[in-house]
């Protein structure tokens, strides 16, 4: 039976995009879902983008996404180096090979020669492509181009005509025109690969069985099989995951905050949720049951199952996971998780902080909206409108006499009776057994607790502020009518 091996190959050219998350996501669970491996590979061939610190910021954050590799830069295999900048001399071996089979040529074009080809080929209305000025160079004209020390890149040279037949594991078979073809670059001027020829090298030297990309990648699908079959080299399966756009049908945008994967972190999005999330972008459970852990997915995962149609990055539904997800933590966990969030707050005192929390746990979609929702558990004293006690028809005099007369009550129930199960079913028996209006009681007792138009009820929160603070933020109430 075939190995099974799986790749994800970012560049360190920034944030991890979430885009690029589900690619490794794709990778991990088709790897595990048929007990193979996944392999981390860097390629830095781009060493003018290349940010400073960007390879272990990657590892770092699909550590916390909870993507495990078996092999990488990070962890011993058996096909190191896994940085494709320390691999050079592999490249140029296997471009030798081309060159000398004839399969591949240097070309020698300056940038000002080929900046003038494509605007010639744009005021003519053809698409830009290299037009072979080198493809033919005799060997004398090489090697006096080569004594001269002129700069070059490796081309490879493309069949002029028929068609290449390129198979996609969701899509099927798919044509492509070898006249529609440039001849790519293979090997830069600086002697670095480029991702097309690299990434073709060195998945087949570390064995990977099967490639996960995104769909964008499948105009140069046919350069990567073209490169195959000149070195007569087995093609991986290639899977080309859909586009991902945004609820409008346009592309994701960094201006929206919805690329970089440490941006939902930052927000507060756990790494179940959007890994939950993320596989829904190409794919979907038989049974519709959409909310699955990872070991769910990778048990009921199928390659066939996968989606070709474009998925819909929706934020509602990614916030209605991860406040599933959140729901699901324990006290403790919460706490834990809470804490970045929380740092103006007096965390001493962790067990009030918990309950608060614990409050909370059923209304936050992420993390980052907790300073807000607790905030007022934390002042001395409320800023509201005076208004915002008023319940619908209710008057000012008659907002006014309901509090004094909840002070009242509230201010007869002992100490060690005031927890909210007991002031729940105390004030509610009350307010029916003479005959009130229930609304108009605890909307502005609520309100004189918490201070906000939405919060939690008035029993919850009044049994972690206690007696003491309770009654003076509704005599502060009374006041202020």
């Amino acid at each position: 039976m075939e190995e099974i091996r799986l790749r994800f190959a970012p560049s360190p050219t920034g944030s991890l995009h979430i885009g690029g998350l589900r690619t490794a996501l794709f990778a991990y669970v088709i790897a595990k879902s048929q007990n193979g491996k996944l392999i981390l590979r860097i390629e830095d061939t781009d060493q003018a983008r290349e940010v400073e610190g960007a390879k272990n910021h990657l590892i770092e954050i699909l550590n916390w996404s909870n993507i495990f590799f078996d092999e990488g830069p990070h962890q011993e295999g058996n096909f190191e180096p896994y940085i494709q900048s320390q691999r050079k001399d592999i490249y140029k071996k296997y471009a030798d090979i081309l060159l000398k089979s004839d399969q591949a040529y240097r070309c020698f074009c300056s940038s000002e020669r080929l900046a003038e080809m494509r605007k010639k080929q744009q005021e003519n209305k053809k698409a830009p492509r290299y037009d072979g000025y080198c493809r033919n160079l005799s060997e004398k004209e090489i090697e006096e181009k080569l004594a001269n020390n002129e700069s070059f890149v490796i081309r490879q040279k493309m069949p002029l005509e028929g068609d290449i037949k390129v198979h996609d594991e969701l899509r099927g078979d798919i044509n492509f025109k070898a006249s529609d073809l440039d001849d790519q670059v293979l090997i830069k001027s600086d002697q670095m690969p480029t991702y097309q020829f690299a990434s073709v090298v060195d998945d087949h030297l570390m064995k990977i069985s099967h490639v996960t990309r995104g769909e964008e990648w499948i105009p140069s699908f046919p350069k990567n099989v073209l490169l195959y079959q000149a070195f007569d080299w087995e093609i991986p399966k290639f899977i080309h995951l859909p586009l991902i756009l945004n609820k409008e049908g346009g592309k994701l945008s960094k201006r929206q905050n919805d690329v970089a994967v440490e941006d939902y972190r930052e927000q507060g999005y756990l790494a179940t949720a959007l890994l939950n999330f993320s596989i829904l972008l190409g794919w979907h459970p038989k049974d519709d049951n959409e909310i699955m852990s990872l070991e769910e997915i990778i048990k009921v995962f199928k390659i066939k199952d996968m989606q070709i149609s474009p998925a819909v990055f929706d934020r509602e539904k990614l916030d209605y996971f991860n406040a599933h997800y959140l729901r699901q933590l324990s006290a403790d966990s919460l706490l834990e998780k809470s804490k970045k969030y929380l740092k103006d707050y007096h965390l001493k005192n962790e067990d009030y902080l918990q309950k608060i929390l614990l409050l909370e746990q059923s209304r936050i979609k992420k993390l980052d909206e907790l300073p807000e929702l607790i905030d007022f558990f934390f002042q001395d004293k409320l800023n509201y409108e005076p208004e915002l006690l008023i319940w619908k028809k209710s008057t000012n005099e008659e907002t006014k006499e309901n509090l004094k007369e909840m002070y009242n009550f509230l201010n007869d129930i002992e100490e060690n009776k005031w927890e909210e199960k007991y002031l729940e079913e105390t004030i509610i028996n009350y307010l029916k057994e003479n005959d009130k209006k229930i609304g108009n009681y605890l909307w502005p007792l609520r309100v004189a607790l918490t201070g906000e138009k939405n919060s939690p009820g008035p029993f919850e929160v009044a049994s972690i502020l206690k007696k003491e603070t309770s009654l003076e933020r509704i005599e502060s109430a009374i006041k202020l009518i």
